[in-house]
């Protein structure tokens, strides 16, 4: 029997007082206890650069997740043009550095929402830095009910590695962003589309797996969230 493998998942930062009075880290239950019940041991961490080298040694998979900010739009040679453009400057930083080695090493890397724009970034892509204002849509990606429900379909891309994990044309999704993937970073493949032409999935096929997907899979809504979970975590036991 295989061992259980250790998913690194990194957290989330915040100066605001709802906590402590201090700086704080954070990270969503649902993130941890759906690689628990899947049959992974989730391992927060924390921002630490002088570390990867050794955090990558020791675990076995990795998860970029999201967070109610966005990458510094420098990163993809732009300026920031709207206001809600909330960036965190430190987990940015931290997890461009993790990403980097990651890849280097070739250790299965899920990235959700945010995580998924970041490894585009990664990849050269660029973003679009706010949805409502730079497309005409009808669907809500900051959807109106609560985010343990689904809220729009989403295409699977055919001959991707996502449509084998899936095996179906069409998924329906809960959806948490306003940003998205723009131009897709050199060597990766777009898996996943929404109705208004939203990039919804990307993926390196060079790699044991790198994914990344705009929604939320953690919360196991419908069962093609499982299958993407599972899959990573079954790429992870090496």
């Amino acid at each position: 029997m295989k061992k259980k493998p250790l998913i690194g998942l990194t957290l989330d930062f915040e100066v605001k007082k709802s906590y402590s009075v201090f700086p704080w880290y954070a990270i969503r239950e649902n993130y941890c206890s759906s690689i628990i019940n899947l049959g992974g041991i989730p391992i927060p961490l924390v921002y630490d650069n002088n570390s990867i080298s050794t955090i990558i040694d020791l675990l076995d998979g990795f998860i970029i997740t999201g967070g109610a900010f966005d990458i510094d739009p420098t990163y993809f040679s732009e300026k920031k043009n709207f206001n809600n453009v909330i960036t965190k400057d430190s987990r940015t930083e931290y997890e461009i550095k993790l990403c980097n080695e990651i890849l280097k090493r070739d250790k299965p890397l899920l990235g959700i929402c945010g995580g998924q724009q970041l490894i585009n970034v990664i990849y050269g892509g660029s973003l679009i830095q706010d949805i409502n204002s730079e497309i005409k849509t009808n669907i809500h990606h900051e959807q109106k009910n609560p985010r343990d429900e689904t809220s729009h379909n989403v295409k699977i891309i055919e001959n991707t590695f996502m449509y084998n994990i899936i095996n179906k044309k069409k998924i329906k999704v809960n959806s948490a962003h306003h940003q998205s993937v723009k131009q897709a970073g050199n060597g990766l493949t777009i898996n996943a589309i929404a109705d208004d032409g939203v990039v919804e999935g990307i993926e390196d096929t060079s790699k044991k797996f790198c994914i990344g997907v705009q929604w939320h899979p953690e919360f196991l809504i419908e069962a093609s969230d499982k299958k993407i979970i599972s899959n990573f975590i079954d790429k992870s036991k090496g």
